[in-house]
Order: structure tokens, then sequence, then C-alpha cells
């Protein structure tokens, strides 16, 4: 009868079957994420949840998780710099435990996590981007000793690649992200600073070198950013004076720029000698 048959290799082939289908064009990256980690949790029979954990550089973070359990489990983990599944994703070795109640890996981890409720648990390394030092683990806690036997153990493994691909694709495209940003901050910036020094230019008649050099000097003194200097000076006419000694002071831009030298005044020629009678200047 079917009712005398195990359901879980059905359930973890179903499961397996729709992260398959699933198309990035159609979700999100923390969508598909999400969908991973609740997929995962299906395979598994028993009161479980689970997480993704990025490591980028040796840094954690839980990217997506199912419940409050997996999240306090993570960073029970992150706050002592190990546990199984930083151990799983800095090694790429499946770490099981068994029974957090008697077992002696991670003295300082185990005995919190099952004071939390998480009596076993279950790493699978992701293999994400290992030249940039982005790797992670799916990881999946029950709330009962033993809680993963051989078909589990297969089915959450070979959720593995699916899940590396998917958060390999969630930091390439915030990085990607990050970078585009960056570039267009970088390039508003630049503009900003060529209208600044085009306005000393102008002004003052100083050279493009000249006029970078001044906002520079600005920008020390002022402890600010070179490319808030110049948005102030664009946008209102005034740059903070750079003083010779004592304190600062704002100078509309109607004469001498901010701590120019002054002027040198021409020298003064020796008046001709005056004849004995005092006239005029010979």
């Amino acid at each position: 009868m079917a009712s005398s048959q195990d359901p879980q290799p059905v359930q973890a082939a179903e499961a397996l079957e729709h992260l398959g289908r699933l198309s990035l064009r159609d979700l999100s990256m923390e969508d598909l994420l999400q969908t991973v980690a609740d997929l995962a949790k299906t395979v598994v029979p028993g009161d479980t949840e689970t997480s993704v954990s990025l490591l980028v550089r040796d840094r954690p973070t839980t990217v997506v998780s199912t419940g409050r359990l997996a999240v306090d489990a993570d960073e029970a983990q992150y706050e002592r710099d190990h546990g199984p599944c930083l151990h799983a994703a800095r090694t790429g070795e499946v770490v099981e435990i068994a029974d957090t109640r008697t077992d002696r890996r991670w003295p300082d981890y185990v005995p919190r996590a099952a004071e939390r409720g998480v009596l076993s648990s279950l790493s699978v390394p992701l293999l994400i981007a290992v030249d940039e030092q982005v790797s992670g683990a799916l990881n999946v806690y029950a709330r009962q000793p033993s809680a993963f036997d051989a078909d589990a153990w297969a089915a959450a493994t070979r959720f593995g690649p699916y899940a590396a691909v998917a958060v390999g694709n969630l930091h390439a495209y915030r990085s990607a992200h990050t970078k585009a940003d960056d570039l267009q901050a970088a390039l508003e910036s630049r503009a900003t600073i060529d209208q600044a020094k085009g306005v000393l230019i102008e002004r003052f008649g100083l050279t493009p070198d000249q006029a970078f050099q001044l906002l520079t000097r600005v920008s020390v003194h002022a402890n600010r950013k070179v490319r808030h200097i110049a948005d102030q000076l664009v946008h209102t006419g005034e740059l903070q004076a750079v003083p010779a000694r004592g304190g600062g002071r704002t100078s509309r831009l109607t004469g001498e720029p901010p701590s120019a030298p002054p002027k040198r005044r021409p020298a003064r020629t020796a008046p001709a000698e005056r004849d004995s009678a005092g006239g005029e200047y010979g």
C-alpha cells in the first residue's frame, strides 16, 4: 500500500524538480534564494528551519531564512567565528550534528544551540566564487535529534549546486549594482568638480591644475570631500577660505581667490636728486 512506503524520496524529487524549473527572469535574487530555503525545508521531515549563509572575504551573513531559529543559530556561530555552517563554507565539507546535546565539537556553540531548540543540523557547502573569496552554506536546523536520514542527506546535498548558482548570481548582481552606483557617483562628482574648476579659472585666471589644487586645499582645511566643496561653489558661488593663520571664513568669489598670496606692489623707483636749490627733479 502507498501508506506503507516512505514518502520522503518522492518529496525530495518533487522539490528538486521544482527547483530546476525556477527562472531568474521570473524571480528576484532574494525571492529565488527564499524559494531554495523553503524547498530545502520540505526535504527534511519534522520541525525544521533553513537558512543560506554567505561568506564574502570571510565575513558571514545570513542571506535568507525560513524562521528565527535558523537566524539565531547562524548568528550564534558568527559571534564566535566558528560552527558547522562556517566550517562547511570555509572547508567545502558537509557538516552534520546528530545531537547538539552530545556533540563535542564547537563546545561554546552546541550547548547554546541546544538551549535555543536546535537538536540537530546539516550544513551543505556552496562553492560560489573561490577566486573572489565568496562561499556559503545551505543550513537545515532540526528540533529533533538525528533528523537526517540517508534520503534527507542526499536531497540536501543535491540542493547545494542549485543554491550555489543562486547565491553566486546574487553576489554578482549586488557587486555589479554597487560598481554601477559607484561609477555613476564618480561621473557626477567629476562633472561637478570640472564646473567648479571652470569657475575658478574664469574668475581668477588660474590654470586647471591650480584650480584643482585650490579646491583640494579647501577640502583638507574644511575636512570635507572635494566634490562637496565643488558642489557648494557651483551652486552658491561661495568657497571657504584657507587662512594663513587663525580661523576660517567664507568668501564670495568677487576678488582674490581664498588663500591666494597678496599681489606684490611694483617697487618704487628712487627719486632723482633735487638740485641744491630744492627745485624740481632732474
